[in-house]
């Protein structure tokens, strides 16, 4: 019989972390899941291994005392439309707070960690955000997990536009260029919000060590 794991989620209020929450409180094999955020999620009936803090995200201190006996972490903390703030703002949440959490985590050990990330994240980018982000792994990879499992969407794709009008073409036309993305290119297909954070609550329970990079074809071999 399978050992229950216990998880500590680090943004868990966003487009993509809100599904995996949700994906999370059906497993039965969880003997606790404690959510960290600026908010708390939303749910109708929680289950009785749910545990809900609002913290500081930039502040450490403020929620490292909380994971203890925790085995996996999951990240899917980020700014959804990082042309909307400051560069500085944008490192700040996106790579500062997520890798603070991973280093607390590992401090306190936990075993697998499990980053929302993007495809095309490279620290030798000169695309500043993918470089950040890229620049994120290499350090999360020095932290030494047992596992590490970096998830690389290409466009994310949401029920309902919420950032104007650039993304609503985008969801109108990204989902018809999946012919043109074959092969080497499938990684590039836009993948739904929900088939994402299905995939990111299902692969915590695979069996797996050392550091696993997934994309598009990953996301869709997880969702039974």
């Amino acid at each position: 019989m399978q050992n229950k794991l216990s998880v500590v989620f680090f943004g868990a209020t966003g487009a993509v972390g809100s599904v995996a929450f949700h994906h999370l409180l059906t497993k039965n094999n969880l003997s606790k899941l404690l959510t960290l955020g600026r908010r708390s999620v939303e749910s109708s009936q929680p289950p009785s291994f749910l545990d809900q803090q609002v913290i500081d995200i930039h502040t450490p201190s403020s929620y490292s005392n909380l994971i203890t006996d925790f085995d996996t972490a999951i990240c899917t903390l980020g700014v959804g439309e990082p042309s909307k703030i400051s560069k500085q703002d944008f490192i700040k949440i996106d790579k500062t707070a997520v890798l603070n959490f991973a280093k607390v985590c590992k401090e306190k050990g936990v075993k697998q960690f499990h980053l929302l990330a993007s495809v095309g994240t490279n620290s030798s980018s000169y695309n500043y955000y993918l470089r950040a982000k890229g620049e994120l792994i290499d350090e999360l990879v020095k932290l030494n997990f047992d596992r590490l499992c970096i998830y690389q969407p290409s466009m994310i794709l949401t029920p309902k536009n919420r950032y104007g009008i650039t993304q609503a073409i985008t969801l109108k036309v990204w989902p018809k260029l999946d012919p043109v993305f074959q092969n080497g290119l499938r990684k590039y297909r836009g993948i739904t919000v929900e088939k994402l954070g299905k995939s990111i609550a299902n692969n915590i329970s695979e069996e797996g060590t050392g550091i696993e990079y997934l994309l598009y074809d990953d996301f869709l071999r997880l969702q039974d």
